[in-house]
């Protein structure tokens, strides 16, 4: 059973104005060392006070100062692909009763600048544009921003309508893009904020097999998605064939408590 946990000093008064940090951990694929570097790393690069919050269904070894929820039930049938449609209950009316602005950041990412500029960056939401596909309005859903609360009817319609939307978008990040550019509420971060480890930081072919990989000037989260996770690009592994990487050492450096 999740226990909810008190917060350090980081956590200010509760409120309109609060920001919290959201993260989201399920099932066994990242141990609580994901959540505690990610915690370490909002600390040293959000200034000011912050509340963090996992919302998941295993709270052991997530350290103290992290609060722990549960995740509200999709009621989403047994044995389909993970597609991420979890994500959609940070959008809850009420979400454990947290106010403010929220960042969501998935466990993975690796946070190597100040991002306060992500509580600043005007707009109603905020995610990363797709970075090989400008055509579409997708967006990547490893970071994003919202009002706690305000979107609760993308959440009612995926509820209402689960078994077609499922069938319509790939993954819950297709479906959000598509309901907030229909309200016109949809925006990107500056391309340069967010960065992919691998279409960014690991040098094109064939120079990928003599440089190592490189932090993208003025990126400030870098990205790991498809097959490299922080572990991997610390020991330079990777599953596909012909997609040589060196390790990249300076990882360690950020994704550290």
């Amino acid at each position: 059973m999740i226990q909810e946990t008190e917060k350090s000093v980081t956590q200010p008064h509760a409120g309109a104005d609060e920001r919290v940090i959201l993260c989201m951990k399920w099932g066994v694929k990242y141990g609580p060392e994901y959540v505690n570097r990610l915690y370490a790393m909002v600390t040293r690069h959000l200034h000011g006070p912050f509340r963090f919050i996992c919302l998941t269904d295993r709270s052991e070894g997530v350290r103290a100062e992290v609060q722990c929820l549960p995740i509200s039930d999709l009621a989403l049938p047994e044995g389909i692909p993970e597609r991420g449609w979890k994500k959609l209950t940070t959008f809850e009316s009420s979400l454990h009763g947290l106010q403010g602005t929220a960042l969501f950041l998935d466990l993975d990412v690796v946070i190597v600048d100040d991002i306060d500029c992500f509580f600043e960056q005007p707009g109603e939401f905020l995610i990363i544009h797709d970075w090989k596909r400008r055509w579409r309005i997708t967006g990547n859903s490893s970071v994003y921003r919202f009002r706690l609360g305000a979107h609760a009817d993308l959440l009612a319609e995926f509820r209402a309508k689960q078994a077609d939307i499922r069938r319509n978008f790939r993954n819950e990040q297709a479906f959000l893009s598509d309901w907030l550019h229909r309200q016109g509420k949809l925006s990107y971060w500056p391309d340069a904020w967010c960065r992919s480890f691998k279409y960014h930081c690991i040098p094109h072919w064939p120079c990928n097999y003599w440089s190592a990989p490189i932090i993208p000037e003025s990126a400030r989260i870098l990205i790991f998605h498809g097959e490299v996770n922080p572990p991997d690009a610390l020991a330079g592994r990777r599953n596909r064939r012909f997609r040589y990487v060196q390790a990249a050492p300076w990882v360690s450096e950020h994704w550290t408590e």
